[in-house]
C-alpha cells in the first residue's frame, strides 16, 4: 500500500525497497501523531505533545559514524576526525539494511534542508518509526504542498533503529552505525533510535557541499534585531553552552537555533525547527520553550511523565541529562518567517568553561576569534554523547568538529573572510562555571549572560571600559549595566585567587597544547593571540 503525495518519478523502489508492507508519503503532523500512537511508539502529553523513548541511546554515537573513503571526496576529508568505511563494506551494509525493510510499514518525508534556495539541498528521509518522520519533518524544512508532485531527492537518509550492524561485515564499530556516503548521495542509520542523529547527518553532508560555494556552515544559533534583518547575530556553541535558550530573546526575531549559512548576502537558516534541551525547564527562564512542551505535535524525548495525568516531571533525568523538545520554528513567537537576514554584525562565541577561568564575556579582536573559533573550546554537557555523565573540558574545533568533513581551517579561512568582508564585532561568552570549577563554583547566571549579551548586540557595552585579560589578552568589560562588577573579574569570585591562578595556568597550558595541530596552518597575527601565562 502507497498513499500521500510524492513524485511519481522517484517511488521508494528506486532504492531497492520493494516489499514494503505500507509506505507513507509526506504525511502532516496531525497523520504522523495518529500513526505513531497507533504504532505504539509513545504516548499523547497534556496540551497535544508525543511523548516518546530513544531506548539505550539518549545521546549522538560520534565513535559509530564513517564517512564511506571514496575517489571524489578522498582528498578533501579530514580524516583523523572522521572514521573511513570502504565502498564495498558500505554497499553490504546498504543491501543489508534494504532488505531489513522489506516487509516493514515506512514513513518517507521529502523535505529541504537549508531556507536559501539557492543553497538549499533536497533530503528524502525513510524511516521505520512514524515519530522520526515527524521529528525531521520538524527539523528540517517543508516544501509547500504543490513541491510535492515535482521534488527530486538529493540526499537520501534511511533510518531502521530495529537493524543491528555486523562490524566484521559492515566495516563499522558496533551494532550501531551511520554512514554518509558522498557519491551516492546515501545516509543509512542504523541501531539508534535517538532522531538527533538524523538532523547533523545533514548538517555534515552540508558542511561538506557549502564550502565549495564559498558558503560558510556554521554550527550556530541566529537571532536579528525585532523589524530590522540586516542587525543579525550568530551565536556559535556547543550543546549544552546555550545557544538555544540566549538565540530566544522574546526582543529580537529568532532566525533558528542551531545550523546556519553564511553567504556574501548574509546568513540563512539550515533548518525549519528547534531541537532544545529541556532537562529543569522552566517558564520563568525561558518561557517560549517551555511553551512548545505544551503544543500538538511537539516530539519530547526521554522525560519522566506521569502515566495519568500525562504531565512532565522537568526535573527528573533518571532516563538522561539529554532530555529534549523538537517542534516547528514557528511555535516560537518572534520566529522569522523567512529564515534569513543579513550578514551578522555580532559573532558570538559560546562557551561552558568547567575550570571557571574564563570571564563571562571579552571582546576578541580578528585574530583571537580566529584562534578562539580553532580552538573551540567547550565543555561537553551531561547526555549530549553516551557516557559523558558530567561537563568534561573539550577542544571542539569550530565548535563543531564532530560534523567537520574538511580540515577545520577550511572553516577558519571562511569565518575570517567573512568577518573581514562584514565588519562584524566578535565576542566569547562564558556560560559555564564561575567562582570555582566545576563541583566548588555555581553555574554563570542566565540573567546576566543576557543582560551582557543585550548591551553588546545593541551596541552599548563597546563604550564600556575594558581591562585586558593578564592570561588571555582579551578585552573584558569592568563594569555594565545590571551585572554585579564582581562577577566581570572570575579572579575576584574566587575564595582563594592563588587557586584561580593555579587553574589559569592549567587552562592556558590546554591551549597552547591543543593549538599546536594549527599553528603551521595560520599566520602570525593568529599565533600571537594565544593565551601565555600571567
Amino acid at each position: 500500500m502507497e498513499r500521500g503525495v510524492f513524485n511519481p518519478a522517484h517511488p521508494l523502489s528506486e532504492l531497492g525497497v520493494t516489499g514494503a508492507k505500507a509506505v507513507h508519503y509526506n504525511l502532516n503532523e496531525a497523520v504522523l501523531v495518529e500513526e505513531a500512537l497507533r504504532r505504539g511508539e509513545g504516548d499523547l502529553g497534556n496540551g497535544g505533545p508525543l511523548l516518546v523513548s530513544t531506548g539505550r541511546h539518549t545521546g549522538r554515537s560520534p565513535k559509530d559514524k564513517f564517512v564511506v573513503r571514496e575517489p571524489s571526496v578522498e582528498p578533501h576529508i579530514w580524516w583523523e576526525n572522521n572514521a573511513a568505511m570502504e565502498p564495498d563494506a558500505f554497499e553490504r551494509l546498504r543491501a543489508d539494511m534494504v532488505a531489513h525493510l522489506n516487509g516493514a510499514e515506512l514513513f518517507v518525508e521529502d523535505l529541504y534542508g537549508g531556507a536559501d534556495p539557492a543553497h538549499r539541498l533536497n533530503v528524502r528521509v525513510v524511516a521505520e518509526l512514524a515519530w522520526h518522520a515527524l521529528f525531521c519533518r520538524h527539523l528540517l524544512r517543508r516544501p509547500a504542498a504543490e513541491e510535492l508532485a515535482s521534488f527530486e531527492p538529493g540526499f537520501t537518509i534511511i533510518n531502521a533503529p530495529s537493524f543491528k550492524a555486523d562490524p566484521a561485515r559492515h566495516g563499522c564499530r558496533s551494532e550501531t552505525v551511520i554512514a554518509i556516503s558522498f557519491e551516492r548521495k546515501l545516509i543509512l542509520i542504523g541501531g539508534t533510535a535517538y532522531a538527533g542523529e538524523n538532523k547533523k547527518a545533514v548538517f555534515s553532508v552540508l558542511n561538506y557541499l557549502l564550502p565549495e560555494r564559498g558558503v560558510m556552515p556554521m554550527h550556530c544559533s541566529a537571532n536579528h534585531a525585532m523589524g530590522d534583518p540586516s542587525d543579525a547575530a550568530v551565536f556559535f556553541g556547543l550543546s549544552g553552552t546555550g545557544k538555544t535558550t540566549l538565540s530566544a530573546d522574546p526582543s529580537r526575531t529568532l532566525i533558528g537555533d542551531d545550523e546556519h549559512g553564511w553567504t556574501d548576502r548574509g546568513v540563512f537558516n539550515f533548518e525549519g525547527g528547534c531541537y532544545a534541551k529541556t532537562i529543569n525547564l522552566s517558564p520563568e527562564a525561558e518561557p517560549e520553550i517551555y511553551a512548545t512542551t505544551r503544543k500538538f505535535a511537539t516530539v519530547i524525548e526521554n522525560m519522566v511523565y506521569d502515566p495519568l495525568t500525562r504531565e512532565i516531571d522537568f526535573e527528573d533525568d533518571s532516563l538522561t541529562a539529554n532530555t529534549r523538545c523538537a517542534y516547528p520554528l514557528h511555535y516560537i513567537s518572534n520566529a522569522s518567517e523567512t529564515g534569513m537576514a543579513g550578514a551578522p554584525r555580532n559573532v558570538v562565541m559560546l562557551t561552558c568553561d568547567a575550570f571557571g577561568v574564563l570571564p563571562p564575556i571579552a571582546r576578541l579582536t580578528p585574530a583571537q576569534a580566529m584562534y578562539h573559533f580553532l580552538s573551540g573550546f567547550t565543555s561537553k554537557v551531561a547526555g549530549t554523547e553516551q557516557g559523558v555523565t558530567e561537563p568534561e573540558p573539550t577542544f571542539s574545533t569550530c565548535f563543531g568538529a564532530p560534523f567537520m568533513p574538511r580540515r577545520p581551517e577550511v572553516y577558519g579561512a571562511l569565518l575570517r573572510d567573512k568577518i573581514a568582508r562584514h565588519g562584524a564585532s566578535c565576542w566569547l561568552v562564558n556560560t559555564g562555571w564561575t567562582g570555582g570549577a566545576y563541583g566548588v563554583g555555581s553555574r554563570m547566571p542566565i540573567k546576566a549572560t543576557r543582560a551582557l549579551l543585550s548591551a553588546a548586540l545593541d551596541g552599548s557595552l563597546n563604550g564600556a571600559a575594558f581591562r585586558k585579560d593578564p592570561n588571555f589578552g582579551f578585552e573584558v568589560p569592568v563594569s555594565v549595566p545590571g551585572v554585579e562588577d564582581r562577577l566581570l573579574d572570575p579572579r575576584a569570585t574566587w575564595a582563594d585567587p592563588a587557586a584561580y591562578d593555579a587553574q589559569a595556568r592549567r587552562l592556558v597550558e590546554m591551549f597552547a597544547a591543543n593549538f599546536a595541530q594549527y599553528e603551521a596552518h595560520v599566520g602570525e597575527d593568529v599565533r600571537a593571540a594565544a593565551p601565555r601565562v600571567a
